[in-house]
């Protein structure tokens, strides 16, 4: 028994199976006379609502999972460098790739047959931008295994806050004081960085765009499906009232043929005496036939 893969597959149940589905993998544990690893998954958390709503996301999207962590990091770097126009484009790729995955979290907990509510879905959103914000925080995030939901240690100000910060409290380097060399090479290095930021975002922005064209066409999917059980329900319909038809046929039927039977075995017995008695009459006229003649 490995201790990742029982926390892999006690994190992928829902909440309510967890407790029960620990206690026996503990047991499982002891049993075979390992108890240390039963003292290890008897440590392990019950997730809240948010947090398995999180860790759902992780482990069936996993395609959302590194243009997320790209995009954190650009945005940390772009913070970093306080530049006003990568916080801003990067802000928006943020704001929109955050609310394209928590609204996946609640469509995916209501196709886990357990929904989420406005709250819980808050909570996942500030697990993302959590995610976002502190490296730690998306690593914990990446392995699906939250007990909790997470929330930003960090923050980044707005694009046009850093901006204006950038402008009015950096001085501008007079010639006394221009760059050295290795000013220019660590301004090289964070030209390079933001540059890679940009092409991240743009990644996550055609991430979104291919993922808010995958839930459309799984909207429509399910519309259709939806009208497609309507439609054979209706005929489910149909043929079972075709069939109780048939049913009260058939009995009809049986016991029109039992009857008939009866009146075939009637008939049977009757022409059976009638034979008999013309024979006993014919048999008497020829006595009596015989006796004239003598």
């Amino acid at each position: 028994m490995d201790f990742d893969a029982v926390a892999d597959e006690l994190y992928a149940l829902r909440p309510e199976e967890f407790t029960a589905a620990r206690a026996s993998a503990v047991a499982a544990a002891r049993t075979a006379g390992d108890r240390e690893l039963a003292d290890r998954i008897g440590t392990l958390r019950k997730p809240s609502l948010a947090a398995w709503a999180s860790n759902l996301l992780v482990r069936s999207r996993p395609g959302d999972v590194e243009p997320l962590l790209r995009l954190g990091e650009g945005l940390r770097h772009a913070h970093h460098a306080l530049d006003r126009t990568q916080l801003r484009e990067l802000s928006r790729q943020q704001h929109a790739l955050i609310r394209a995955l928590s609204a996946q979290a609640r469509q995916l907990a209501v196709e886990a047959g357990h929904p989420i509510g406005e709250g819980v879905q808050r909570e996942v959103e500030n697990t993302l931008h959590a995610v976002l914000a502190d490296p730690e925080a998306a690593q914990a995030w990446a392995s699906g295994r939250l007990a909790k939901p997470l929330s930003a240690a960090v923050g980044f100000p707005l694009a046009e806050s850093a901006g204006t910060e950038s402008a009015t409290t950096q001085p501008r380097p007079s010639a006394a004081t221009a760059p050295s060399r290795p000013g220019r090479k660590a301004g090289e290095e964070q030209r390079r960085r933001l540059a890679q930021a940009r092409r991240d975002a743009e990644a996550a922005d055609r991430e979104l765009r291919a993922l808010k064209d995958e839930a459309a066409a799984a909207g429509q999917a399910a519309e259709e499906a939806k009208q497609q059980v309507s439609r054979l329900q209706g005929r489910v319909d149909e043929l079972t009232e075709e069939l109780a038809r048939t049913r009260e046929e058939h009995q009809q039927a049986r016991f029109a043929e039992r009857s008939a039977r009866e009146r075939a075995r009637t008939a049977d017995r009757r022409v059976r005496e009638a034979d008999r008695k013309a024979a006993t009459a014919a048999a008497q006229l020829e006595r009596l036939t015989s006796s004239d003649d003598r």
